[in-house]
């Protein structure tokens, strides 16, 4: 399995805001710790926003923050609203599938059994799980701490 990168955005930039809660980030700030196109990620919070993973907020005090505990966000639920449906291979999307093979073949039924393992392997976890190690993950984003909690 491969993720897009909007995934892999997506999935950082949760990372990020959950590890520097209650405090709002900026999307700058988060592109220059991951060293990643502040623009790209400018199409990923939009849509991290509509699928209600994330609060934005506009004006001085502007940011964006978590729209929901790390308890609560599931990675799987993450990765199905990122990705969309999990094609790996042209039968998977009968629109575009020309396959000759079609409805014969025994991989098709093979790799959606491997995509199902996938995804239920993400439902197992939830954002609080990725950022378990969070003191050595605030280490390396070189956040600083104080009173317990990590600013930016």
């Amino acid at each position: 399995m491969h993720l897009t990168f909007y995934s892999d955005y997506s999935l950082r930039i949760l990372m990020y805001l959950a590890l520097c809660r209650p405090e709002r980030a900026r999307v700058s700030e988060i592109a220059e710790r991951f060293d990643i196109s502040r623009n790209h990620l400018l199409k990923v919070v939009p849509h991290l926003a509509r699928g209600g993973f994330i609060k934005s907020h506009r004006g001085k005090r502007g940011g964006i923050e978590l729209a929901r505990r790390p308890t609560e966000i599931n990675v799987g639920e993450v990765v199905r609203y990122t990705e969309g449906p999990l094609r790996p291979v042209e039968c998977f999307d009968p629109a575009k599938n020309r396959c000759v093979m079609f409805g014969a073949c025994g991989l098709t039924p093979v790799l959606q059994e491997a995509c199902d393992n996938f995804l239920a392997t993400l439902d197992r976890y939830t954002l609080a799980d990725l950022i378990a190690k969070r003191n050595r993950l605030i280490r390396l984003l070189s956040f600083r701490t104080v009173a317990g909690s990590a600013l930016h």
